[in-house]
């Protein structure tokens, strides 16, 4: 049998069939039969929106790869840096690509000092970190002349180069001004998170990083690198397909993920557990979220539909962090919350598993950043997956600017009326 699809207009009996390739179709089926036919499909749940060999994702056997190779492999062997060059790139670097990748990211850290001193300073004392980010990346394209020659492969390349060795910086820049805190500069000796958490928490000369928590903030950050066509990188397609520069996509993009919904996330399970904060509560707690008081945050997913295989990376993960920070005390609560919710019939029947941001909250926390800085630190690799999207987009000969069509509902055509007679 063809792997096929024939679809028939009733109201004219024209029928057109079209190849089904990977259970996808084409919609030229639907213009084919009416060019004035479209397809209803609010949040594009049956849309495939482009063509992507970056990221593969089979929600319902939990697998999630980057360019072809597994994520639990790629948290265990790699750093972020090795992971970045692989999704930019497409192949994983040689000793040679990957030390001359390193020693370029280090030194592009640097942001300007206006950026600093006069851009950051104007915030308000309390702006939320998150919102000083989105600003200030897209404020960071204005510094560089060359940042809209996104055809000129060598001009776009150094603006990548750029922003992933930047927002480390301006996150950290972010965060020490909220702190009323003085600028740490970035440290060429230091490794890509070594350098962040240097930048985020040093005070005084005898800072140290401990291994096993940069080794932490390395896992976390492949772990959230790139995750196939969400909103946010759905955002940086639709503006880079406006061949907007990286700065302004990268900050819609990051835009997008400040919604709690999307990246703020784990924020909201942080929140949850300290809600509850005992042990004591959570049977409570489930019946009330069965019952239709609340959201069980942190559990299900979109596309996941057994399990999200970055939750047992991050979970193991939590326990190395612990042990050098000590234990966080609502992971009594998470372990309890999560053994509850599996064990129930009516969680496990609507497929609803612990995700990315169940533990990664914890992590966060014991780590010591506040729970306004989870989204940034989100957004720090993901600008990895958003500019690896938008190189390919970019590259796309099928893509266009993106336009979606909609369903009118409103009123028909009706005359204007006065104002003395309405």
């Amino acid at each position: 049998m063809a792997d096929t699809i024939t679809i028939i207009d009733d109201r004219t009996g024209k029928k057109v069939t079209v190849p089904i390739t990977d259970g996808v179709f084409s919609s030229s089926a639907l213009r084919d039969l009416d060019p004035n036919l479209f397809m209803y499909d609010p949040a594009y749940l049956s849309t495939a929106s482009c063509a992507s060999s970056i990221t593969y994702l089979d929600g319902d056997a939990g697998i999630l790869r980057y360019r072809g190779y597994p994520i639990e492999q790629l948290a265990e062997k790699s750093t972020f840096l090795e992971v970045a060059y692989l999704l930019i790139n497409g192949q994983l670097p040689t000793a040679t690509e990957l030390s001359t990748w390193q020693l370029n990211v280090t030194h592009h850290t640097m942001i300007h000092e206006n950026m600093r001193k006069r851009f950051v300073d104007g915030f308000h004392y309390d702006a939320h970190p998150m919102g000083m980010f989105i600003s200030a990346i897209a404020a960071l394209g204005t510094f560089y002349d060359d940042a809209k020659d996104i055809f000129e492969k060598e001009s776009f390349d150094k603006q990548i180069l750029r922003l992933v060795a930047k927002v480390p910086t301006i996150a950290a820049m972010c965060y020490r001004f909220s702190q009323g805190l003085p600028f740490v500069s970035p440290n060429n000796a230091l490794s890509y998170g070594e350098n962040f958490l240097n930048m985020m928490f040093r005070i005084g000369d005898d800072y140290k990083v401990d291994p096993v928590l940069a080794r932490a903030m390395d896992v976390l950050f492949i772990l959230h690198a790139d995750h196939e066509q969400n909103c946010g990188t759905t955002a940086m397609r639709v503006v880079s397909s406006a061949n907007s520069d990286p700065y302004t996509a990268t900050a819609a993009a990051a835009a997008a993920l400040y919604g709690p919904l999307h990246g703020g996330a784990n924020e909201a399970v942080v929140r949850m557990l300290t809600e509850i904060g005992d042990v004591s509560r959570v049977p409570a707690f489930i019946e009330s979220v069965k019952d239709g008081h609340g959201r069980l945050m942190g559990f299900g997913h979109r596309v996941y539909k057994n399990f999200d295989p970055r939750a047992t990376i991050i979970k193991k993960t939590a326990y190395e962090v612990f042990e050098v920070t000590g234990m966080n005390p609502l992971l009594e609560v998470a372990v309890a919350l999560e053994k509850a919710a599996l064990s129930d019939d009516y969680f496990v029947s609507r497929k609803l598993y612990p995700n990315v941001d169940f533990y990664s909250g914890l992590i966060y926390q014991a780590l010591g950043f506040p729970v306004d800085m989870f989204t940034v630190l989100f957004a720090i690799p993901r600008t990895v997956g958003w500019l690896t999207h938008m190189q390919e987009l970019l590259a796309d000969k099928e893509q266009k600017i993106s336009r979606p069509r909609q369903w009118y509902t409103g009123v028909d055509e009706r005359a204007y009326t006065p104002i003395a007679k309405r």
